[in-house]
């Protein structure tokens, strides 16, 4: 099968990229883990969390026209967020909504007063194992330590300078 050349750039480093005529990746230098630098291991989508300016509207939209299963709303005023996690099964979205002035999402929503796509949150084994290697690599990190988050779990937030252009949050599984 013939393959396309792509060049692109990853973290600032430029390498080809190699797809064959079904837009595979085939390039296995691309695709390598960390298994043998890092003590610790990448894992699952946990969820995707959405800003929303009307909490209950966007609640009764998964609930009562998708379908879905919701949860009570949760504050987390030390996280200055309400959040209500939709079920779907295999992973979950997070409704954030703001709570309290000084409220990350209130001024997420003076930009984007519609809502829209805030994070995605990926579970790894060892938070402090995966903040020490990606600050190594020169990946900042919201915060110096983690912090609990609505999960009652361990959560950091990556810079989304450094990410892609997206806010990305570690959960420990």
């Amino acid at each position: 099968m013939a393959s396309v050349m792509r060049f692109i750039s990853l973290a600032g480093r430029r390498s080809w990229l190699y797809y064959n005529k079904v837009e595979q990746l085939t390039d296995e230098s691309i695709l390598r883990t960390n298994k043998e630098q890092a003590f610790w291991k990448l894992g699952k989508l946990n969820h995707l969390a959405i800003a929303v300016p009307d909490l209950e509207k966007a609640t009764a939209f998964y609930r009562d026209v998708l379908g879905a299963s919701v949860s009570e709303q949760l504050p987390l005023p030390e996280h200055g967020v309400t959040t209500v996690f939709i079920d779907l099964g295999n992973t979950k979205i997070e409704l954030l909504h703001p709570l309290g002035e000084q409220s990350p999402i209130e001024g997420f929503l003076a930009k984007k007063p519609e809502g829209g796509m805030h994070h995605i949150c990926i579970e790894v084994d060892d938070i402090k194992a995966a903040m020490k290697d990606l600050v190594s690599n020169k990946i900042r990190t919201l915060s110096k330590e983690p912090r609990i988050g609505a999960h009652n779990k361990p959560v950091m937030f990556l810079h989304p300078k450094d990410c892609g252009g997206v806010l990305v949050e570690l959960e420990e599984a």
